[in-house]
């Protein structure tokens, strides 16, 4: 047994970032800019690839406005079409794949018809898995160029194996979101110590984490930052909006849209070793104005931790506060 779990288990709300000697005259001057992959985005954020996320005329606005997506792998008969519509349009391409049979003859396809994405991002629940490192190495193999993230995971005995096999991304979190009941179902998984186990990861990535799962306030995108994220991937609060797939429903004289987990009932259209649920989530409006809002606490965020850009707040210290314990950065 490793050691690292003997430590203390937190989470977002567990944590304060500590502030340190401000050095611009206004938050407009933070830059929340992040690189990802060969590609530079104006915020450190992208929606999770659920389709009660995104969709394709969603993933057309992210693309053209300079946010990172990953499309989802629902409807896996779409997503040639969708890397060349990306394409025609001057646009990067994103998307999911899983590790079943007929996803080798998908890469296979796209190597022949010559539409390799942009980015890659291999979908799966329990990403430590033998079948995963198969497919990284396959992809990585046929599709050299691609920027390939795996996941999810939850260890860093799972992040040194997938970087390992080639990963260039991975992805931390297993079960944390809102609308995902893998600690209920299973007993398993980091719900509960989202933020701790992106911290322990972090400790031996070589190359870039994605935290998903557990966001709640807009606060939380800086702590991720801080213990190690380069991009955080964010559900029920990037759901409901104008752009959201989901259906409109109106109660009491409020209005919501649907939000569903990958692994629920309903998408899986049978109740089937089902790990997810089905929710509904205020209507926000324009997703535009949401990712703006986001881009504005981070700028604060930079602000309070002393800097110019992400970089400063990965530096800073931290309380834990549920025992107010002080920490540095070990």
């Amino acid at each position: 047994m490793n050691n690292y779990f003997s430590m203390e288990a937190f989470d977002y709300d567990d944590i304060q970032l500590v502030p340190n000697k401000a050095i611009v005259k206004s938050r407009k001057e933070c830059d929340t800019s992040v690189k990802f992959g060969n590609r530079t985005f104006k915020i450190p954020v992208v929606p999770a690839n659920m389709e009660s996320v995104i969709d394709e005329k969603l993933a057309v606005w992210l693309a053209q406005n300079g946010y990172y997506y990953v499309m989802h792998r629902f409807q896996p008969e779409k997503r040639a079409d969708f890397i060349k519509m990306m394409h025609e349009k001057g646009l990067f391409a994103s998307i999911s794949v899983g590790i079943k049979d007929d996803e080798y003859d998908f890469i296979d396809e796209l190597v022949e018809k010559d539409l390799i994405p942009e980015y890659t991002t291999i979908d799966v629940a329990h990403g430590h898995s033998v079948y995963v490192i198969d497919m990284i190495k396959y992809i990585k193999e046929k599709m050299p160029d691609t920027f390939l993230t795996a996941g999810n995971v939850a260890t860093p005995e799972a992040v040194r194996e997938l970087e390992n096999a080639g990963a260039d991304a991975t992805k931390v979190g297993v079960g944390p979101g809102k609308a995902c009941i893998t600690k209920l179902k299973t007993g398993f998984g980091t719900g509960g110590w989202q933020l701790a186990a992106l911290r322990m990861c972090s400790k031996v990535a070589g190359k870039p984490l994605i935290t998903d799962g557990g966001i709640r306030h807009n606060g939380d995108i800086a702590k991720s930052v801080r213990f190690g994220a380069s991009m955080v991937m964010i559900g029920s609060m990037l759901a409901g909006h104008e752009e959201s797939p989901g259906n409109v429903i109106k109660i009491d004289g409020k209005t919501y849209k649907q939000y569903w987990g990958s692994a629920s009932e309903v998408q899986k259209g049978a109740y089937r070793n089902v790990e997810g649920k089905q929710m509904l989530v205020p209507y926000r409006g324009s997703i535009a104005d949401t990712l703006e809002e986001m881009k504005e606490d981070l700028q604060s965020s930079i602000s309070y931790a002393g800097g110019r850009d992400l970089e400063s707040i990965k530096r800073v210290d931290y309380v834990i506060v549920k025992n107010t314990i002080m920490n540095g950065d070990y």
